[in-house]
């Protein structure tokens, strides 16, 4: 089953994307409102602000709760969900590091990119300043707060809070040309001297057990997205009497939807129970976004042969969630991040099959 429906006549509306079980109202009425933030920036970011004081953390026994928010958000539109879950994942880091929340929307800009370096010293005062390029932080322009990443001087990485209205803070337009995901412009910032917090100590970012469990919540969002491009093809099977071949690809469909959403739940019981920790959580997080981005991008494929060409030049919804999918499934890096879980695979001294 790809989604709980409802029947009006001969037309099936999927709503939200299932993890949990049995149905949640509450899940349905969010897709409904993320079907109505869709493609504007100011009500995804309410949303978002909405979301974060309700919303489960992770790890805290109710993740699938709060993964399933995510791939909700995901299957009415993957924008919205981009915006709402680097929101959510700042309140988190912020809070597992045991330090109070200021009030208004979040991200979180952590990626490299060749050729802009951030980095972080102490100022005159003692305190830290941030100086350099940052790529890849979406949003920067709408946001109130980050957690940013930066290089320090012993040569290791950690993260910081910042004021994103400060005086030195500049965000780069005119740089995000993308197709898909082209309302969450993810464009570079360029930070002068520009007073920030500390969050956690060196390091902390990185080797903190909520680092794996933010990137599953990052695979939820692509499941849900998956699901998304999924009905579609669903929906394709009721317009007109489906053959063999369409009836293939909708149990391919199927098959990958159940593996993926098979994955993340048995995930988010493992994180519950403590057992999501250290390099086991590691583990768990590098093979689970493996299979959910796998899973997804098969998805895309089989999708697209069995609709042909006609959805994605004449259908506005599919044709942007197609293209928002494919530029969020790149933040999963491929033969890389398959090469990362056969390291960790290696370093086991327990053969895990």
């Amino acid at each position: 089953m790809i989604g709980p429906v409802e029947e009006e006549g001969h037309v099936t509306k999927p709503k939200r994307a299932v993890l949990l079980r049995p149905g949640s109202d509450s899940q349905d009425a969010l897709y409904e409102r993320a079907v109505v933030a869709a493609g504007s920036v100011p009500q995804a970011l309410a949303l978002a602000a909405d979301l974060g004081g309700k919303t489960p953390l992770p790890g805290v026994g109710s993740t699938l709760e709060l993964w399933e928010t995510l791939a909700t958000l995901a299957a009415a539109d993957l924008s919205v969900a981009r915006t709402v879950e680097p929101h959510l994942d700042a309140l988190a880091i912020v809070q597992q590091a045991h330090l109070p929340v200021s009030p208004g929307s979040w991200g979180v800009f952590a990626a490299e990119a060749p050729g802009a370096r951030l980095e972080a010293q102490r100022g005159p005062d003692g305190g830290w300043l941030l100086t350099g390029r940052k790529a890849w932080c979406s949003l920067a322009a709408n946001l109130d707060h980050a957690v940013v990443t930066a290089h320090v001087p012993d040569g290791q990485r950690r993260a910081f809070t910042v004021n994103l209205q400060r005086h030195g803070v500049t965000a780069t337009s005119g740089t995000w040309v993308s197709r898909g995901l082209a309302a969450v412009d993810s464009g570079p910032v360029d930070f002068d001297q520009v007073p920030v917090a500390p969050v956690g100590a060196d390091n902390w970012y990185l080797e903190r057990d909520g680092f794996a469990w933010g990137g599953l919540g990052v695979a939820a969002c692509w499941y849900g997205g998956a699901v998304g491009v999924a009905r579609r093809l669903l929906r394709s099977v009721g317009e007109r009497p489906p053959d063999q071949v369409a009836l293939m690809h909708l149990g391919d469909v199927d098959r990958h939807l159940h593996g993926a959403r098979a994955a993340l739940a048995e995930a988010a019981t493992d994180v519950d129970a403590g057992r999501a920790a250290g390099a086991a959580g590691a583990l768990i997080a590098a093979r689970v976004r493996g299979i959910v981005a796998v899973a997804a991008e098969a998805i895309l494929s089989t999708v697209g042969h069995g609709l042909g060409p006609a959805p994605l030049v004449v259908e506005e919804d599919h044709a942007r969630r197609v293209a928002d999918l494919q530029v969020y499934l790149r933040q999963h890096h491929a033969e890389r991040d398959a090469a990362s879980l056969g390291r960790h695979l290696q370093q086991l001294e327990v053969a895990p099959w």
